[in-house]
């Protein structure tokens, strides 16, 4: 089984999210990516994060009509800080060597894996996948890998459609009320406005 590990705060989760995830599972032919919203994020411990419970609602909502898609609580039921090597650490545990991890995430985030928690770790379980965003088109992988020690073949790059949407925006816009149609999807626009989500 070839499985994507898709984490992040989803704060809330954006047509961006979606795109990301679904060029990478049909680029890398994955079988399934799991949508894992942190818990509590440990480079963003000072920044003020929506409840548990709501963000990950969003992500449900949001992936609810790709079969190929499906959400975790696995960070969420962890106390402390969220650092991916230990959820990687469980999914290889449950799943057994037979499956094959991917962490999926934005080129940005890639060309910052050596500051993450335990990163030469993070390479032994999962190929890391960095999908280009407008704001970040390339990474030095030659560079990051040597600094890893880590076998090329271990962290990619892939081409992914040029949209740009964030989280911070959204929450912007909502807490100056201005339109977010077209940048979450419909399901998720109503669930902010019915729980006056970043007002």
């Amino acid at each position: 089984m070839k499985l994507g590990f898709f984490g992040g705060t989803f704060d809330p989760i954006h047509m961006g999210h979606l795109v990301v995830a679904e060029e990478a599972r049909v680029q890398l032919g994955l079988d399934e990516v799991l949508f894992v919203p942190a818990g509590r994020p440990w480079f963003k411990s000072e920044m003020p994060l929506t409840e548990a419970k709501h963000r990950l609602a969003m992500v449900e909502m949001a992936i609810a009509s790709n079969p190929t898609f499906r959400p975790s609580k696995i960070e969420m039921c962890r106390p402390g800080p969220s650092y991916t090597v230990d959820t990687l650490e469980s999914l290889h545990d449950d799943l057994g060597e037979d499956a094959q991890l991917y962490v999926v995430l934005g080129a940005d985030a890639l060309s910052e894996l050596e500051r993450w928690h335990r990163p030469r770790r993070i390479l032994e379980l999962a190929t890391v996948v960095g999908v280009t965003r407008p704001s970040h088109r390339s990474v030095d992988l030659g560079r990051l890998s040597a600094s890893l020690g880590s076998a090329g073949d271990r962290l990619r790059l892939l081409e992914g459609p040029l949209i740009e949407v964030s989280g911070t925006e959204i929450r912007r816009r909502v807490h100056e009320g201005i339109s977010i149609r077209y940048l979450v999807p419909e399901a998720v626009e109503a669930y902010i406005e019915e729980h006056r989500l970043y007002q």
